[in-house]
């Protein structure tokens, strides 16, 4: 799967964001020390999936050009405790000032790529793709998304104006699964993505009977995919989702489903331990 950063644009004002609410007026601490030439390593202290090297890389592009950095390892690598990614060069100010924005950027979304690679190990040998969701860091959602691909995982729509999915809500407002499908395909483009929810058997004939194509199955138990998968006999693509967890994804994507979509590897990121410091002159 080929990994595609975000455009330009989006990389730039994601760093904008967040070195004005790091850095605001400037950085009071820095100006404590010499603005002389410095180098300095960037270290993990546990195994994970690199993501985010392009907005380190912007973090320090936007404070001080004169900074350099090389990288060791690139965007979607597995490495391990102790592995050196990358090492900068350049005004000590700089890197001083940027160090937590640009950890903050490669430690989240590290974490994200990181979290994803271990649900899509879960689910290996069988046919199902892993999922994200809307469930992300506001004003971060290109950027994890990005890095669920970094992990392996496959990305669900963007936003809600790329693709149609209609929810148990949306179905009561329009009367039934039938007419709520037929109202979304004559609103939209013919090669626009649309999905249904559904909650039980009866819901997912009647979806089927209407010409769902995709069909995302919410809070089924194992017995039920089972069941779901027969009745729709590959006249449809079957998403899971709702409570799934490293535990039990296995046995969800052994039924047979199609897609299994997570909300926690955007949702319940833990950062990846990384370490910048300094090295003697």
């Amino acid at each position: 799967m080929d990994i595609v950063l975000p455009p330009r644009t989006v990389i730039e004002s994601d760093v904008q964001r967040a070195l004005a609410e790091d850095v605001g007026s400037g950085d009071l601490t820095a100006r404590l020390v010499p603005d002389v030439a410095a180098q300095a390593e960037l270290r993990t202290r546990e195994d994970g999936v690199l993501c985010g090297g392009a907005w380190f890389d912007e973090v320090f592009r936007q404070l001080d050009a004169r900074v350099q950095v090389a990288w060791n390892v690139p965007d979607g690598a597995f490495f391990v405790a102790g592995t050196v990614l990358c090492r900068l060069r350049g005004p000590a100010r700089a890197l001083l000032t940027g160090e937590r924005t640009a950890l903050n950027f490669l430690q989240t979304l590290s974490g994200t790529a990181t979290r994803t690679a271990r649900y899509v190990e879960a689910v290996r040998g069988t046919h199902a793709k892993v999922l994200d969701t809307r469930k992300t860091i506001p004003g971060l959602r290109h950027a994890q998304k990005y890095a669920v691909v970094c992990g392996g995982g496959h990305n669900h729509r963007m936003g809600l104006y790329d693709a149609v999915l209609i929810k148990e809500n949306h179905i009561a407002a329009a009367g039934s699964v039938a007419v709520a499908l037929a109202q979304a395909r004559a609103l939209v483009a013919a090669d626009t993505l649309v999905e249904i929810e559904v909650e039980n058997l009866d819901q997912l004939r009647a979806a089927l009977a209407a010409g769902a194509t995709r069909i995302l199955l919410d809070n089924f138990d194992l017995p039920g995919l089972g069941a779901a998968v027969r009745a729709a006999a590959g006249r449809a693509a079957l998403e899971a989702s709702g409570s799934v967890t490293l535990d039990n994804i296995g046995a969800i994507a052994a039924t047979g489903v199609d897609f299994i979509s997570v909300g926690g590897l955007t949702k319940h990121v833990q950062a990846t331990d990384l370490s910048l410091r300094f090295l003697p002159s």
